[in-house]
Order: C-alpha cells, then sequence, then structure tokens
C-alpha cells in the first residue's frame, strides 16, 4: 500500500530544508508515496500583499519581485548550474505576471485563489526537480487538475466522487515499481478548470484527499514540533507530548483552536480508519504523535488552548424581553454577514453572550447591535479551553487571573479569564 507525507511551508523553507525532506523521503524507503507540499516559507504571505494590492489598485510589483527572486535563490542554492527546472519555475512565474498585468474582475476571492496558489505549484515544481536530481522516481502532479471543488473561492468544497476518479485515473496510469508523486495541497480547481483554494493552513487537508482517494496506508504530517504537544510552547511552560490520541480527540482539540492539524484533516481519514501521524522533520527518529481510533489514552494528559486578544460581548434586549429564537436567528445573520466567527457562547433568558477574537469586524458589528440592545463588552480577554480538566490544572491557569464567564462538560472546561485587578468586581 502506498502512504503519504504532507511537508508544510518550514518544512520548506530553504535549500538546506528541501535537502531535508529528501533525507526524510529516503529513510523511509516506501515503495510508493505520495507527498503533498505547501509554498516555500512565508510565501502565501506575501502572495496575499501581492492578490490584495491587485484587487485594490496598488502596487505588486516589489512584493512579486521578492517572491520571485526568493525561489530562485532557493534554484541556485540546490542545483549547481540551470537546467529544466529553473525554466519551469521562470514559466509559471511569467504566467503569474501576466495574469497580473490584466484588469481585476469584481471576485476579489476568485482573484486571490488564482494567484496565491502559485506559491504551492512553484514548491511542487522544485522539490519534484530536486528529488528526480536525486535519483528518486518522482512524478510531479498538478492538483489543479485532480481536487475538484465547487466554485466557493478562499473556501472550495470539495465533490468527492469525481475527485477521486480523476486521482485514482492518474495514479493508475503510473509505470509499475518504487514511484513517488509530488503534488500541491491547499489548491484544487472548478469544473470549468478555475483554480480554488481550500482555505488557509490547508493543505493538511489535501494530504487526507488524497490518502482517501487512494486508500492510503497511512498519513505523515512532518512539523517543525516532536508531535502534538498539549499546549503551545509560546504560552505554556513544560508542555508535554501526546503519544497516542484518537480522531475524536483530535478533533475536538482543533475545534477549540489547537492549531497543530487543520480542523478538515481528521474526519476522511476517521472515515476510512486511516492513522494520522504528526512527526518531527528536525528529528524524525522522534516517536511523535498517533492518531487512530483507539480512545484508550486520551485521558491521560490533559490539554490546554489558549486564545488571546479576545473580546467578551454581552447583549440584552433593551425592553428586557426574552432572548428567543427570533433574536438569535437575527444575531447569528449579522455575526455571519461581518465576518465574525464565534469562539463561544451562552445565553440566559435576558442576555446572549459570546467570546470572539478582536478585530476591526467586532468594532462594527458592536455599532450595529447597538441599534436594537444594550451591548457590554470586555476586550483584552483570554479564552482558555482544558480538555481532561482537573483541580490542579484550573489552578494552574488562573494564577492571577479572574473569570469572566466559564463552560463545563464532563471532559472540557472552558473560561474565559482577563488579569486580576485589586478592585474588580
Amino acid at each position: 500500500m502506498m502512504k503519504v507525507f504532507k511537508f508544510g511551508g518550514a518544512s520548506v523553507k530553504d535549500a538546506s530544508a528541501i535537502k531535508n525532506v529528501a533525507n526524510v523521503i529516503k529513510r523511509d524507503a516506501s515503495p510508493q508515496l505520495l507527498v503533498v507540499v505547501s509554498a516555500m516559507g512565508k510565501t502565501t504571505n506575501h502572495l496575499e500583499k501581492v492578490a490584495f494590492a491587485y484587487c485594490e489598485g496598488r502596487a505588486w510589483r516589489d512584493d512579486f519581485e521578492a517572491v520571485r527572486a526568493y525561489h530562485f535563490e532557493i534554484l541556485t542554492q540546490l542545483f549547481p548550474s540551470p537546467n529544466w527546472i529553473f525554466q519551469e519555475v521562470s514559466r509559471s512565474f511569467e504566467k503569474l505576471e501576466q495574469k497580473l498585468k490584466q484588469r481585476p474582475s469584481a471576485n476579489a476571492h476568485y482573484e486571490y485563489d488564482q494567484i496565491v496558489s502559485y506559491g504551492e505549484v512553484v514548491s511542487s515544481l522544485i522539490i519534484d526537480g530536486f528529488l528526480k536530481s536525486e535519483g528518486l522516481p518522482s512524478h510531479g502532479w498538478d492538483a489543479r487538475f485532480l481536487v475538484r471543488t465547487n466554485a466557493l473561492y478562499r473556501e472550495a468544497q470539495v465533490d468527492w466522487t469525481t475527485t477521486e476518479q480523476l486521482i485514482q485515473r492518474e495514479w493508475n496510469a503510473l509505470p509499475e515499481g518504487p514511484k513517488i508523486c509530488v503534488c500541491q495541497g491547499f489548491i484544487g480547481h472548478t469544473a470549468e478548470n478555475a483554480t480554488t483554494t481550500l482555505g488557509r493552513e490547508g493543505s493538511d487537508y489535501s494530504a487526507a484527499i488524497f490518502a482517501w482517494c487512494l486508500q492510503a496506508e497511512s498519513v505523515t504530517i512532518w512539523k517543525d514540533v516532536p508531535g502534538m504537544l498539549n499546549a503551545d510552547p509560546k504560552w505554556f511552560d513544560d508542555t508535554v507530548r501526546l503519544p497516542k490520541i484518537s480522531y475524536k480527540e483530535a478533533l475536538e482539540l482543533s475545534y477549540y483552536g489547537a492549531t497543530v492539524i487543520h480542523p478538515k484533516t481528521i474526519k476522511p481519514l476517521q472515515n476510512k480508519n486511516i492513522p494520522l501521524y504528526v512527526r518531527s522533520f528536525i528529528d524524525p527518529s522522534i516517536p511523535g504523535t498517533d492518531i487512530t481510533a483507539d480512545t484508550s489514552q486520551d485521558h491521560l494528559i490533559p490539554s490546554f488552548i489558549f486564545k488571546v486578544n479576545q473580546v467578551l460581548i454581552s447583549i440584552v434586549p433593551k425592553d428586557f424581553s426574552f432572548v428567543v429564537e427570533e433574536n438569535l436567528r437575527d444575531l447569528f445573520a449579522l455575526f455571519s454577514t461581518l465576518g465574525v466567527k464565534i469562539n463561544l457562547m451562552q445565553n440566559s433568558a435576558l442576555d446572549f453572550s459570546v467570546c470572539v477574537d478582536d478585530g476591526p469586524p467586532v468594532r462594527q458589528l458592536i455599532d450595529q447591535l447597538r441599534n436594537q440592545y444594550a451591548v457590554r463588552f470586555n476586550d483584552k480577554q483570554e479564552l482558555v479551553t482544558i480538555r481532561h480538566y482537573n483541580q490542579d490544572t484550573i489552578n494552574r491557569v488562573l494564577v492571577n487571573k479572574r473569570v469572566l464567564l466559564e463552560q463545563r462538560t464532563r471532559q472540557t472546561l472552558r473560561m474565559v479569564i482577563s488579569d486580576w485587578q485589586p478592585d474588580a468586581q
């Protein structure tokens, strides 16, 4: 059976990183392997700037040239002299440049996908070329002809039946024997052959799509961490690796905000019982994390998820009437229209409280809510989620903090907290 490897931007950020990818692949020595790659380093961020400038009629040339120069610097470090890979990468940038010289359409999301997708395209060209130069049986694939989606640009939804047919046909057309296919994550195409993207950080999801379609033995996501940790090291000391967790636990953690795995990744793998491994590309010998159907170890290590820069908003009808289904329908419609995602919500007879990421749309939301409701809000809050909590874990996160809102289930505790003020009531 074949395996699927996924390498993110950090694992292919420069020439030495790409050489390391080749070493990881050689170390595994799988006879049949599909490699899904992200854009290199921070390329997606830079191409986003190009896309926004293009759509808004601002200058895009400097950012575009910086992206092109970055990739050619990597090429010159990987290959002793220019070869066919240089020509392929040049053609891709020439196509993108010609696109940018045309007048943009009115659909900014469509334009975003046509531009930002080039990060994955160029990355896969370079990695495929380098693997070939290392004597590996590599074949370049193009997800813009394999992953069929609808036309919901920037958040495209997969047509699983057509995608499975296209991917299986491409796989079966390959020669017998050992083979490595290198393909882009994050991108797909419509029935009209317009490029789409699956949402930011969607390359993990792409790996799951290919695995599902090809009945893969396993999926391995190669990260710069030793596996899934029970907390983000940026916010928490003494983190612990989660050696084995279930699909269900991984879904819960990603839903609450854990960033190691894209939330859409788990379900296709769970449906076909395909194990997901999270491994370190820095040290492949580290065991990492195994994600399978087995739930027996989920409760052994508490996990902590922190969301900072949160706003807690409390909404009360001005006439003190009940908050009923009609009110909630209108409130959810307003949140959706303004693009404000609710991270936590709670309602009583008289009020409706939500916790959201801060940003300009939130201030607009508050202003519009005040036309009909009495609104109070607290900014600079933190949203903490503890899976498999106990009193010790609660005490650990509440040092010098006060709780504004709390929700508990048997397995999960969620709290909106802020720094303690001596005069806080």
